[in-house]
C-alpha cells in the first residue's frame, strides 16, 4: 500500500497486559491515557474503527493463576476481564471528546450494549469508535480470534495487532538476542513455525479470508497513525 493511501475502516486488536504498564496487574492510568491519546489521533484518519482489548493483565483462563479452575468458568472470568477493560478505555476516550460504543457478547445492558452485526455497523459508519468486549462470548475462543472474528464481520481492510514488540521475529527477542524480525510473512509460514504472533485458530480465521494482519509497536507514539498511512511499520501477515 502506498504511503498516500489510507484504511478507512479497520480492526485494531490491543493485549491488556499492555495497559498494566510496568506494574504486574490492573490497568495504568497513564498507559490507558496513552492508548486513548493513540487511538484519537487515529481515529481522525480513520473514524471507521473497532477495537478488542484482552484481559491478560487481569486474569487470564489459561494462566498459571487459573490452574485447578475449570476451564469454562475460567474463560468466562476473563470474557468479563475484557469488560472491565473496555469500559476503563471508553471513559477515557470519551474524555478526550471521541464517542465511543462497548459492545459485549455476554449480555450486560447495564454496562454495555448487546453485541449487533447491523449495529455496530451503523455505529462505526456515525464515527463512533466500538470496543468489541467479552471476546467471542465463548469459552476456549481467545480475543484473537474475537478480533480476526469481528474484522470479518465488519468488513475491515486490515486486523491490526499492537503488542509490546516492533514487529514478529522468528524466535522470541526477549529471550534470544539474535532473533530476526520477519518484516513480511505468510499465514503458512506463521503456522507452520508456531510463531506467536495470535493463536492458530485467529491466523486460521484471517488467513481463510485473506485478511492482512500487521505487527507493531503499541508504545511507540505515532505508530497506529503510521499504518493507517501505509506507512512500513513492523511486520505484515499475508498469502
Amino acid at each position: 500500500m502506498a504511503a498516500s493511501e489510507r484504511y478507512s475502516r479497520v480492526l485494531l486488536k490491543v493485549s491488556g497486559e499492555a495497559l498494566m504498564g510496568e506494574a504486574g496487574f490492573g490497568i495504568s492510568t497513564s498507559v490507558l491515557n496513552y492508548v486513548a491519546g493513540e487511538l484519537v489521533a487515529a481515529h481522525e484518519l480513520c473514524n471507521e474503527m473497532g477495537v478488542v482489548l484482552g484481559g491478560g493483565n487481569i486474569f487470564r483462563g489459561v494462566s498459571d493463576s487459573a490452574k485447578g479452575m475449570e476451564r469454562v468458568q475460567a474463560d468466562n472470568m476473563g470474557m468479563l476481564a475484557t469488560v472491565i477493560n473496555s469500559l476503563a478505555m471508553q471513559d477515557a476516550l470519551e474524555r478526550s471528546g471521541l464517542p465511543t460504543r462497548v459492545m459485549s457478547a455476554i449480555t450486560m445492558p447495564q454496562v454495555a450494549e448487546p453485541y449487533l452485526r447491523r449495529r455496530a455497523l451503523r455505529h462505526l459508519e456515525k464515527g463512533r469508535l466500538v470496543i468489541f468486549a467479552a471476546g467471542t462470548g465463548n469459552p476456549y475462543f481467545s480475543t484473537d480470534t474475537a478480533a480476526a472474528l469481528r474484522a470479518q464481520e465488519i468488513g475491515a481492510q486490515v486486523l491490526l495487532k499492537a503488542t509490546k514488540v516492533d514487529g514478529i521475529y522468528d524466535s522470541d527477542p526477549a529471550h534470544n538476542a539474535d532473533a530476526v524480525k520477519l518484516d513480511n510473512i505468510t499465514y503458512d509460514e506463521v503456522l507452520a513455525k508456531h510463531l506467536k504472533v495470535m493463536d492458530s485458530t485467529a491466523i486460521s480465521l484471517a488467513g481463510d479470508n485473506k485478511m492482512p494482519v500487521l505487527v507493531f509497536d503499541l508504545l511507540k507514539p505515532g505508530n497506529i497513525c503510521r499504518v493507517l498511512r501505509g506507512e512500513a511499520v513492523g511486520s505484515r501477515v499475508e498469502a
